[in-house]
């Protein structure tokens, strides 16, 4: 019989309890509000926390001087409720807010070519493509974030996709803690700015030559990636994760698209990239539990190898989670669960937008909020506690041949 976790069972009650009959339920610490997308026809649920469609679209109806958004790619269909987004923003844009949006240029072979040339025709909004690899010889724009008139911020796993609204289990943040607030601002004019060098055939120089040192005693921080391009305060997120895993003491529970201590290389290679697993690995040495949950997209070859060979370590649990398909057919890159996040000890909660394998925490623009709140950490956990519990969610098995995933298409 599996132990009934009181304390978890007593807080989701009492979730339920607060937020019933309530059509505006919102949950989170002073700063920071967790936001979450369910995917549709599952039996998953988080009553207490708003959907980014609600979140998205009130931070453009507040906007009143600015909006700036970084992002990977840009997709829409008619009839999506995403529509309601990007009329907000188009709304804004009417009303003389001044627009920046920068995506990156490999984005294009992900995204819908006409909702780009829609966004390109909002009023105020000025649109570019930035090549990432032009900084980092292989990198990406992997983060997805806003911040509205330099006040409020929003960094989470949710890609500007309609998919990401409806299909996909998604995790973010709406921001007012004013000085992380501050520091993203920072980064994207960072971005902006070395598009247009770049687009001037200019190099960008390196804001940093060594690792960036992070207070990680501080309650909330902003961590991000590629080091050499964080600007003045901004923490190296490939420093900081194996420290925090160094520093737990009990528990780790880790949800992810997927993990692999690989990296891409050139001519479809996948180099060694040891430095998340290391830390894990000496993690459960030492004693503490380690719970991953990954996306059946994880279940592809040669990363399947390696999630085997973490699974037979003493203290590692790890369940590869499958959603069903949508009764209205197969969806290309959806029906999946996608979020970035973890919690340590029940004391620290990390919710970012990397997937943890090389080639993103190195050489991407990717960003991390760590939250040292009890609160937070704990609905991590619940949060992760939900999907772990449900019919979606299988141990791995390590005498298995996995099928390769189907992802694009059927």
């Amino acid at each position: 019989m599996r132990k009934i976790e009181t304390p978890r069972l007593i807080a989701s009650i009492a979730i339920l309890l607060g937020c019933a009959g309530s059509t505006h339920a919102e949950f989170g610490i002073p700063g920071y509000e967790l936001v979450h997308t369910v995917p549709l026809e599952t039996t998953l649920a988080t009553p207490d926390l708003r959907e980014p469609l609600q979140v998205w679209s009130e931070m453009f109806d507040s906007a009143k001087h600015q909006i700036v958004l970084g992002q990977f790619y840009v997709a829409s269909q008619p009839g999506a409720a995403f529509e309601q987004v990007i009329a907000r923003l188009a709304a804004a844009g009417a009303r003389g807010v001044k627009i920046r949006f920068l995506m990156e240029e490999k984005g294009k072979f992900a995204s819908d070519m006409p909702t780009i040339e829609r966004l390109k025709q909002i009023p105020n909004l000025e649109f570019r493509y930035l090549d990432y690899s032009k900084l980092t010889g292989n990198g990406i724009i992997h983060a997805k974030y806003m911040v509205v008139d330099a006040s409020t911020a929003y960094v989470g796993s949710q890609n500007f996709d309609w998919r990401s609204f409806a299909h996909i289990h998604e995790t973010g943040l709406r921001i007012t803690d004013a000085a992380v607030v501050g520091q993203l601002q920072n980064i994207f004019e960072q971005d902006w700015h070395a598009q247009e060098l770049i687009a001037q055939d200019k190099q960008v120089a390196k804001l940093n030559q060594s690792v960036v040192s992070t207070d990680d005693r501080q309650t909330s921080f902003l961590l991000a990636s590629p080091n050499a391009f964080n600007p003045p305060g901004v923490g190296d997120s490939e420093t900081e994760l194996p420290k925090l895993l160094a520093a737990a003491k009990s528990e780790i529970r880790i949800q992810l698209l997927d993990y692999a201590p690989l990296s891409y290389g050139p001519n479809h290679t996948r180099p060694y990239y040891p430095v998340i697993d290391n830390a894990i690995r000496a993690a459960l040495a030492r004693g503490v539990k380690v719970k991953l949950m990954v996306s059946n997209w994880n279940t592809e070859q040669p990363a399947i190898a390696y999630l085997k060979s973490l699974a037979l370590l003493p203290g590692m649990e790890i369940r590869i989670v499958t959603l069903p398909q949508a009764s209205t057919g197969f969806i290309p890159f959806a029906r999946v669960i996608h979020s970035k996040t973890m919690s340590i000890d029940g004391q620290l909660a990390w919710i970012g937008t990397s997937n943890w394998s090389g080639g993103y925490l190195d050489m991407s623009r990717n960003l991390e909020i760590v939250l040292r709140n009890e609160k937070m950490a704990q609905r991590i956990a619940d949060l992760h506690q939900q999907t772990w519990d449900s019919a979606y969610a299988q141990p791995i098995d390590v005498m298995k041949a996995y099928p390769k995933p189907v992802k694009g298409k059927e």
